[in-house]
């Protein structure tokens, strides 16, 4: 299965991303995701899993939860907006993590791309960066990877372009 990964998109949405996120089997977003229609032209392009970030209001809050917990091809997904990065993750990541053994951690927030091998948990840390337009990152970027039998692999970077609108 592939899957696209994005956070921060802040109500906007690179429509370049259609090309790449339409062959993702599920496209899951980290949070801030800004408003319905982001969500709406994601849903129409592969099926999605988000959670809700602290910028995201009412209707975001309603349809999505905060943490969300999953299992595919093997493997235990957990997906937050805010965890911090290894080792200094938040006190409700930690107790999470604890609770749940993920193998993949997956958050927003930073605006920083990382990918991380957090050996001492047994996870892989995923924060794909910012997609939208406003925040300080430099270059808005996403994520996609193939887990197949159990197995991560192809983990690719995107970058959309700088943030600024006038770029």
């Amino acid at each position: 299965m592939k899957f696209g990964i994005i956070s921060d998109t802040h109500a906007w949405l690179d429509p370049s991303l259609e090309s790449t996120f339409k062959t993702c089997d599920e496209i899951w977003h980290a949070g801030d995701i800004g408003n319905s229609q982001v969500i709406d032209t994601l849903r129409s392009w592969s099926k999605v899993r988000a959670v809700y970030g602290n910028i995201d209001g009412g209707n975001l809050r309603q349809e999505f939860r905060e943490v969300e917990v999953f299992d595919l091809e093997g493997i235990r997904i957990l997906m937050i907006h805010i965890a911090n990065k290894p080792p200094r993750y938040t006190p409700q990541v930690k107790s999470l993590i604890k609770e749940h053994q993920p193998d993949i951690l997956v958050c927003g927030h930073s605006h920083i791309l990382r990918v991380l091998n957090d050996k001492p948990n047994k996870i892989l840390f995923i924060n794909p960066g910012a997609a939208g337009r406003s925040g300080f990152q430099q270059v808005r970027t996403v994520i996609t990877m193939h887990i197949t039998d159990g197995k991560i692999h192809d983990l690719k970077v995107i970058e959309l372009g700088p943030r600024s609108k006038r770029a």
